[in-house]
């Protein structure tokens, strides 16, 4: 197995929409697969029928394509191979790693309630295991594994470690319903030896089922792929994930202003690491990423190291990369589309405020300055800084501004001169000058606002401050 291609595989169920666990898993899964030039491919396990729906599916596949993460080839249904992994349960009912059990649900439930009385295994042993095929009744039955009786079964898992359950803990796992169709523990290993998965990167809430799935590769002759059961991701307060603190769809992460970039970061260093390394490009992330640098300890979620991390990446992104982020991002959150005049102001800000920016809402937020239009209302907080004091100030500034050449060095000897002239510190003329110029109070310094817009628009905002407007 060690010689094969690489194959690794991000296998959700279309339940409704791609949570954070389950974009990190599909992260560790397509990083470790594309650092080693193999392949990730995309299964959609929806043998459940009755809470499958098209939109689940788009949802997942929208995630991903939204995150970053390509798959190759296209997404595989596990529902659409449901004869193949029926085939395979027959299979081993003619090697005999397999048998037919006639038990009925009341005969399985009375076998439990006696256990239960005795004080014995609650796993149900039937009586049918090794009946002959000329002895069998004309009766409904499921198709069940024969999981060894004596010694144990033990994993060697990339993460985990060496994991060994005894043969008293297993039962002999149904196959096929009565109805002839597989279970999920079926269909995943025969999808999974079908697809040529080498690794099966998965969280550690499957652990337990890869004993169970081991005896399906053991009774076919199949070579079991590597497994790697990475933890869960918990909340701040060390409790399992929850909507409360952060178990929601990747979508919303999204139009939170996180980047696929920044995301992609963050989910990456939560609970693998290399060396102290906390920001990194995706070219790093795949020549670092290995099993080994992943942690027993479930990863704890922190909205404030996210933002850093957010932040690093957007100063790190090209320009067409934030312009299409920031597309993505308004359109997502109910904004209004740039117009071409927009898109070229915006792009002409972009070095002024990716290095300050956490959130792209933050970035757009700044972007007013360039992206809006005359007469600029201030918001809450820049209206403090245009009372009528603020006002006078403006008023007196325009003209020494009317007269000066358009040099940063000339504006900021223009303003310091004023401002010592008024014996105010230059805070107290920024203010005011911060809310003329974008109407809101953070913004990209004032010099570089004045220099981006030029003198004639720099004036007239000025002139509608000093004014009221």
């Amino acid at each position: 197995m060690s010689d094969a291609p690489v194959v690794t595989r991000f296998a959700p169920s279309p339940t409704g929409y791609l949570h954070i666990g389950g974009a990190r898993t599909a992260l560790f899964n397509w990083l470790y697969a594309r650092g080693r030039g193999g392949k990730f491919v995309l299964r959609i396990e929806d043998t459940d029928r009755a809470r499958y729906t098209p939109e689940a599916v788009q949802a997942i596949t929208d995630g991903l394509t939204w995150l970053g993460l390509d798959w190759d080839g296209d997404a595989v249904s596990q529902f659409e191979s449901a004869d193949r992994h029926a085939a395979v349960a027959h299979e081993m009912l003619a090697n005999g790693t397999a048998y037919k059990c006639f038990s009925t649900q009341d005969e399985i439930a009375a076998f439990r309630e006696q256990a239960k009385e005795a004080g014995t295994s609650t796993l149900f042993r039937s009586p049918w295991r090794d009946v002959a095929e000329a002895d069998h009744p004309d009766l409904p039955f499921v198709v069940r594994v024969k999981a060894p009786q004596a010694g144990a079964i033990t994993i060697q898992d990339a993460v985990q470690g060496e994991v060994t359950w005894k043969a008293e803990t297993l039962d002999d796992m149904v196959l096929l319903r009565s109805d002839g169709t597989p279970v999920y523990m079926l269909a995943v290993v025969v999808d999974d030896h079908d697809m040529g998965v080498t690794h099966v990167v998965r969280g550690d809430d499957h652990l337990a089922n890869a004993a169970r799935q081991s005896m399906i590769y053991t009774a076919m002759g199949w070579d079991l792929p590597t497994f790697a059961h990475i933890p869960l991701i918990h909340g701040p307060d060390g409790k399992k994930l929850s909507k409360r603190h952060g178990d929601l769809g990747i979508e919303a992460y999204r139009d939170m202003g996180y980047t696929p970039a920044g995301l992609r970061n963050y989910l990456a260093r939560l609970g693998w690491s290399h060396g102290d390394d906390e920001v990194f490009s995706d070219a790093q992330a795949r020549e670092w990423f290995d099993l080994s640098g992943v942690g027993k300890a479930p990863a704890r979620l922190d909205f404030k190291k996210m933002e850093n991390i957010n932040g690093h990446q957007i100063a790190m992104s090209s320009d067409e990369t934030l312009m299409a982020d920031v597309a993505t991002f308004m359109a997502h959150t109910n904004c209004a589309p740039l117009s071409q005049v927009q898109q070229d102001a915006l792009r002409a800000a972009l070095p002024l405020l990716k290095t300050n920016a956490k959130t792209l809402g933050t970035l757009v937020d700044k972007a007013h300055f360039a992206i809006g239009s005359r007469p600029f209302t201030p918001d809450e907080k820049a209206a403090k800084h245009l009372d009528s004091v603020s006002r006078g100030i403006l008023k007196e500034l325009t003209p020494q501004l009317q007269t000066a050449s358009w040099s940063r060095e000339t504006l900021e000897g223009v303003l310091g001169e004023y401002a010592a002239s008024k014996e105010m510190g230059f805070g107290k003329l920024a203010g005011p000058l911060r809310a003329a110029l974008s109407g809101r109070a953070a913004t990209p310094s004032v010099f570089d606002m004045m220099m981006l817009i030029g003198k004639e628009e720099t004036l007239a905002r000025l002139e509608d401050a000093s004014a009221g407007s």
